[in-house]
């Protein structure tokens, strides 16, 4: 796996994908562009608002997409604003940092693999409804047929 400071690609799976046209993803396309769809080891929970990813040791993946960052400068601040927006740092109610971020494998169609951060839910998923397709788009789209 790449060194910490020398992989500038984000992996994403909720709100700052380009299907959710969230402000979220609007501020993100300023400095990372798209490269393309992929895949990681992990499990999607809802959590109502947004997705959780767990990572997990057996055959599941969760459905997202690859970005690199569009000014190698610029990467250290714009992970710092999604590092906020993840709520790395919250602490309000003790209940500890929302996400942590932490380097991942994606896989990417015909069997390249390469290496990008990825947010990964922190607190308890207990009693939240697993996303069994790992897509958080289609599975929202599903509910609300």
């Amino acid at each position: 796996m790449s060194k910490p400071e020398t992989c500038f690609q984000l992996f994403v799976y909720g709100s700052l994908r380009k299907g959710f046209n969230s402000p979220a993803y609007e501020w993100m396309s300023r400095y990372f562009n798209w490269e393309r769809a992929g895949k990681i080891n992990g499990k999607l929970y809802d959590l109502g608002e947004y997705p959780a990813a767990l990572p997990c040791q057996e055959e599941a993946y969760i459905v997202g997409e690859l970005y690199s960052i569009k000014n190698v400068d610029e990467f250290g601040y714009a992970m710092a604003q999604l590092d906020d927006y993840e709520g790395i740092h919250d602490n309000e109610d003790d209940g500890g940092p929302l996400y942590r971020r932490d380097l991942v494998t994606v896989y990417l169609e015909g069997g390249q693999t390469t290496n990008a951060w990825v947010y990964w839910y922190a607190r308890s998923i207990e009693g939240k409804p697993i996303i069994p397709s790992g897509d958080v788009l289609q599975y929202q789209q599903e509910k609300h047929r």
